[in-house]
């Protein structure tokens, strides 16, 4: 019988790290989610000296050090520190819970909203809900972070207005530029005063935003394909994560733009490049999975993940996506998927198809054999 799992309630930072499977979880929430050469090449040698040299990219746009030793913890937030990549305080990075769209250009209103933000948090303006509680800056022509999770959202309506969006609303306010921080700080405590850690659940247990928030919204664009945009090249990597010697070597071709959906963008780069450890095909099945680190990288998995995920991968249908989850927390995937396989113990999943890791499963305690069997037989169906 699985036990469930520990439902901690807040996600690491760097100032407030979680212990894991194999050691320490140092999340950092870069600023704008920009690191310039000299800081991702600098991450990319901490996270060999202070740890196991794997980084993740997590589904919020943060950048993960693995494999952290608790006993040299501080010294590399000092190191952190003097890469200008560490808060003055735990307060001040909870707060700074900051979601961006990779495309922005410089002096545009997601530069401009982004850094009225980072100041508001600096000062303790934006209120403390929660450490899970975020905002994403998504003002370009359509927005491109929907399917990606936030609180409180900058977006611009068909119309070219700028809007503030309650996530799990269907209506935006418009907003203008000198008073978008304002509203949102005053959006932010209109949740914290329903009693709930998240706009969603404020709302799904009966709240009514305030008033003004009458607007339609756009319909976001789907998740963004690997290839050239007037930023630069966008490139991924598979589940998420990297070995230090691949971040030094995109370091080297340009300052990295960090994005939700497991990829890169490298400012300014007109070549995809080649890198074995990269995706760059956006064809390849493995963009078609999603896994958390599982086991025994993460204390609280109940089985294998990753591997079981590769091997799948061609035999998801395209247009789909499988989440193969550790354990009933989904912490890969915060959205239902179309196929999830949810660990119970070693060796064993169970199955919901359109949902959760935490729902009722359709199918249980499968095999990985059992499970391949069961794809491709799908996948033949008429």
């Amino acid at each position: 019988m699985s036990i469930a799992p520990v439902i901690k309630g807040w996600c690491p930072g760097a100032l407030r790290p979680m212990l894991s499977g194999d050691g320490l979880v140092v999340r950092l929430r870069v600023p704008q989610g920009r690191l310039t050469v000299v800081q991702a090449r600098g991450v990319a040698e901490l996270s060999q000296r202070y740890g196991n040299g794997m980084l993740d990219l997590s589904n919020r746009g943060n950048l993960q050090l693995r494999g952290i030793d608790p006993a040299r913890h501080e010294g590399l937030i000092d190191a952190l520190r003097a890469l200008a990549l560490i808060d003055a305080d735990e307060h001040t990075e909870r707060r700074r819970n900051l979601m961006v769209t990779p495309f922005w250009q410089a002096g545009d209103d997601t530069n401009f909203l982004t850094q009225q933000l980072i100041a508001a948090a600096q000062v303790h303006a934006l209120p403390d809900v929660s450490s899970k509680f975020g905002y994403a800056v998504d003002t370009g022509q359509q927005p491109v972070l929907q399917g990606d999770p936030a609180d409180i959202r900058f977006e611009r309506a068909a119309e070219g207005q700028l809007l503030l969006c309650a996530e799990g609303a269907e209506m935006g306010k418009p907003i203008s530029l000198e008073t978008a921080v304002t509203e949102a700080i005053a959006l932010a405590t209109w949740v914290r005063a329903q009693g709930a850690s998240r706009a969603a659940r404020a709302l799904a247990a009966g709240a009514t935003v305030p008033s003004g928030f009458d607007h339609p919204r756009q319909s976001g664009l789907s998740t963004p394909t690997l290839g050239h945009y007037p930023a630069g090249a966008l490139v991924a990597c598979a589940f998420g994560q990297m070995d230090a010697e691949t971040l030094t070597a995109l370091a080297n071709l340009g300052p990295l733009r960090l994005t939700p959906w497991r990829m890169v963008l490298i400012e300014g780069a007109t070549a995809l490049p080649d890198l074995p450890s990269l995706i760059t095909d956006a064809a390849d099945p493995l963009l078609r999975v999603v896994a958390c680190i599982g086991a025994p990288g993460c204390a609280q998995a109940r089985g294998e993940t990753r591997e079981l995920a590769r091997d799948l991968a061609a035999s998801v249908p395209q247009g789909q996506r499988l989440h193969v989850s550790g354990c009933a927390k989904g912490c890969a995937a915060p959205r239902a998927t179309d196929i999830t396989l949810t660990a119970t113990v070693p060796d064993q999943y169970d199955l919901i198809r359109n949902g959760h890791a935490d729902a009722a499963p359709d199918l249980r305690g499968l095999t990985p054999a059992a499970i391949a069997s069961h794809l491709r037989k799908s996948a033949d169906a008429p």
